[in-house]
């Protein structure tokens, strides 16, 4: 593919414009759809799309021969995304307002971090405790309020089921740090061999949405949560001369993401939302600087 940094910052702002509307229409589906229902229609749109995406670029050949080799690899990865990790992070949304919930599942990149020393043997050094204190020094101030001293919730477990999804994220990521699979081809495989533990929880627990209402938003989650945007921003990192700069453009997307909440939710904003994402962000930065 040929290199164009200017193409490269379009998708790029693309995939993080799309990817900032996502907890909007996450709180906007919940509001009809149970956390799994969400899931299950949401999960079927994502596989319909990174089918296309597959067909699109010839590979199922090559989506064949992953499965041969790696079938038992997927059906565990695929239990943890899109199944557990998709089913906590929304149940963690029903609990709580979108500008706690999603700065807080914005922590994934820090616990990545964490889980790297036993999992994949890698050191934490002295910054990596710097941004890790800024990071889940921001989650309390945002989970509080601001109000440190009274540790006192909104609601404990949806600030636990937020945090606790970066937990299953990280380790989804660890344990693909080996694939040798394309992205998409990869990501296809997770959601098929997940869909029937996705499907069937949906089914036994809630059975399918009485109407329609909701259905729409589900769908919107489906296309730009992991589907549509995904392939913004692989194409974004392809294209760009510097993919360095592409990826800070991600930092852009957790204070676009509350423009959305306040505006379309209706929520207002709370000031610590802002001081807390600032350290979270700030935070991930420093680690990311680290390593760049």
């Amino acid at each position: 593919m040929e290199k164009s940094q200017g193409r490269a910052v379009v998708l790029g702002l693309g995939a993080v414009l799309l990817w900032s509307t996502v907890a909007t229409a996450f709180k906007l589906a919940l509001a009809h759809l149970t956390p799994l229902q969400l899931l299950a229609i949401a999960s079927v749109v994502s596989a319909l799309v990174l089918s296309a995406a597959v067909s699109w670029q010839k590979a199922w050949p090559d989506v064949a021969q992953a499965w041969r080799q790696s079938h038992w690899r997927y059906l565990g990865l695929g239990f943890l995304n899109p199944f557990f990790y998709y089913f906590i992070l929304f149940k963690a949304y029903d609990l709580l307002p979108a500008q706690q919930a999603q700065p807080l599942n914005y922590t994934w990149a820090l616990t990545l971090s964490l889980l790297a020393v036993p999992l994949l043997g890698q050191r934490l050094y002295g910054r990596d405790f710097i941004a890790m204190a800024l990071g889940y020094g921001g989650v309390l101030v945002i989970a509080t309020r601001g109000d440190l001293l009274s540790l006192q919730f909104d609601s404990p477990l949806g600030v636990a089921l937020a945090v606790g999804s970066t937990i299953i994220w990280a380790l989804y990521w660890i344990l693909n740090a080996r694939s040798q699979e394309a992205p998409v081809v990869g990501l296809l495989l997770c959601f098929l061999a997940g869909l029937p533990w996705v499907l069937a929880t949906a089914w036994l627990v809630d059975g399918w949405p009485a109407g329609w209402d909701g259905i729409a938003s589900a769908v919107y989650v489906g296309l730009f949560e992991m589907g549509i945007t995904f392939m913004l921003w692989l194409g974004a990192l392809k294209t760009a001369v510097h993919a360095s700069r592409i990826s800070n453009l991600i930092f852009l997307s957790p204070f676009l993401s509350l423009i959305f909440i306040s505006q379309i939710l209706g929520e207002t904003i709370h000031p610590t939302v802002y001081l807390g994402l600032v350290l979270i962000v700030g935070g991930v930065i420093l680690q990311q600087w680290k390593r760049a």
